[in-house]
């Protein structure tokens, strides 16, 4: 399993709604998972459901739970891998019995986190030390604490834009449509790959809101106007895709892409450039050491974007762990939670982002660093309120539809201008924030 289908992607399915999650709440057994004080006091058999098939076939998660031993020698850990994470734990959260510890479904609302989950402890408090709480924080208590996080960017080849004559990072759109017109005309390589019959990775352009402005306050502005407005984060964005898709700066024929078959030709240098994450960059450079291609050249760049001089990227949680309300065992799974937090070198393994405040990028993220690119973790206090706009509206900006039809209407194989396109979107937006009265 390609481990995108959790970083920044569990966001893929965040539009889903929570039809059949009532739950049994469950709340008699206590609503907080406290931070046990003494590991040899702890004990239990503990059930972790994942996402990460891969990591419990391969071993990875045993090696994981024999160091976790080692601390807390009287807890069993077992796994249970699952395929169809999602439509597999949306069907057991309807029992009480959907493991000790889980990472949170996309299909579960944030406001319902408290009727499903154990308290791991006030924001205020846990905010302190990680990252990410705001995502889980309902009432001032967080219910779920993500292992790792990541960035958005272009995974791009360096050689071959070197060879085009473009080695500095573009600043503005303008600018990266020239860098890819100048890929297109003096090198074989395709410039810009869209992924669009896989569909995910079209997704992956949301997260441009809040790297183009440089605000942390991006989430809000979803949920109080128009993100297709004139000079909105979403706007600039999707005006950007539609510009490469126009000028012929794609594929030949993106209703045949192949997302596995794309990463040794962006290795290779047969494809330029991707909009995609950075858990995405280990990907390339695994596909160009099978290939037989250099690893070195293998890029990341922010969005051509800059507030104030200076570019900006949004940090995003990989899938959350929370402690099932209604687990016997809530000590040995906050322990669990806590200690793959803190001490696995589970995101440092992903060449991930720490979601523990003050320690190192990862080497995957040194172009940054270098760069003085300022990561950002926008708040998520309207979270909730954006996904519920976003079904309501049936736009879809967790979801692929818009933007193949987006990339559609920009290579002439539906009618209409981006105008209208994006002013449809917009109408559609505003209507159901006023149904919703946000």
């Amino acid at each position: 399993m390609n481990h995108r289908r959790s970083l920044i992607g569990t966001l893929l399915a965040a539009a889903i709604v929570t039809a059949g999650c009532t739950g049994s709440g469950g709340a008699s057994k206590g609503a907080d998972a406290k931070a046990p004080d003494d590991p040899s006091k702890v004990s239990g058999t503990i059930k972790v459901l994942t996402h990460r098939t891969d990591l419990v076939q391969d071993g990875t998660m045993k090696k994981y739970a024999a160091q976790f031993n080692r601390t807390y020698p009287k807890v069993k850990v077992e796994f249970e891998a699952l395929t169809d994470y999602e439509g597999e734990v949306k069907i057991r959260m309807n029992t009480e019995n959907y493991g000790d510890v889980l990472m949170i479904p996309a299909v579960i609302k944030k406001n319902d986190y408290p009727k499903f989950f154990a308290s791991l402890g006030t924001r205020a408090e846990r905010a302190k030390k990680y990252h990410f709480t705001g995502f889980t924080a309902v009432d001032g208590k967080v219910y779920g604490q993500s292992p790792m996080g990541a960035v958005p960017g272009f995974v791009y080849n360096k050689r071959i834009w070197k060879e085009a004559g473009v080695t500095d990072w573009p600043t503005t759109p303008a600018e990266f449509i020239a860098a890819l017109k100048a890929v297109k005309s003096r090198t074989d390589a395709v410039p810009y790959y869209t992924n669009f019959k896989d569909m995910w990775p079209l997704t992956s352009w949301t997260y441009v809101d809040g790297a183009v402005s440089c605000d942390t306050k991006a989430t809000t502005r979803l949920s109080e106007g128009d993100p297709w407005a004139e000079g909105e984060d979403l706007r600039v964005g999707d005006t950007l895709l539609y510009d490469i898709v126009r000028e012929g700066l794609i594929e030949k024929d993106p209703t045949t892409t192949n997302w596995e078959a794309s990463k040794p030709k962006l290795a290779k240098g047969d494809i330029a450039t991707m909009w995609l994450g950075s858990w995405a960059v280990i990907q390339f450079q695994a596909a160009a050491k099978e290939a037989g291609a250099d690893p070195g050249d293998i890029g990341f760049m922010p969005f051509p974007a800059r507030a104030g001089g200076t570019f900006c990227a949004t940090m995003s949680p990989d899938y959350n762990q929370a402690v099932n309300i209604n687990s016997d065992h809530k000590a040995a799974a906050r322990a669990w939670i806590d200690w793959f937090t803190d001490k696995s070198g589970y995101a440092a393994a992903n060449q991930a982002l720490s979601p523990v405040k003050g320690d190192p990028l990862p080497e995957v993220l040194k172009p940054y660093e270098d760069a003085g690119v300022k990561l950002i973790e926008l708040d998520d206090a309207k979270g909730g309120v954006v996904k519920e706009i976003d079904n309501e509206s049936e736009v879809g900006i967790y979801k692929p539809d818009y933007r193949q039809e987006l990339v559609d209407l920009a290579r002439g194989a539906r009618k209409g201008s981006l105008d209208d396109f994006l002013a449809d979107l917009g109408k559609r937006w505003t209507e159901a924030e006023k149904s919703l009265g946000s």
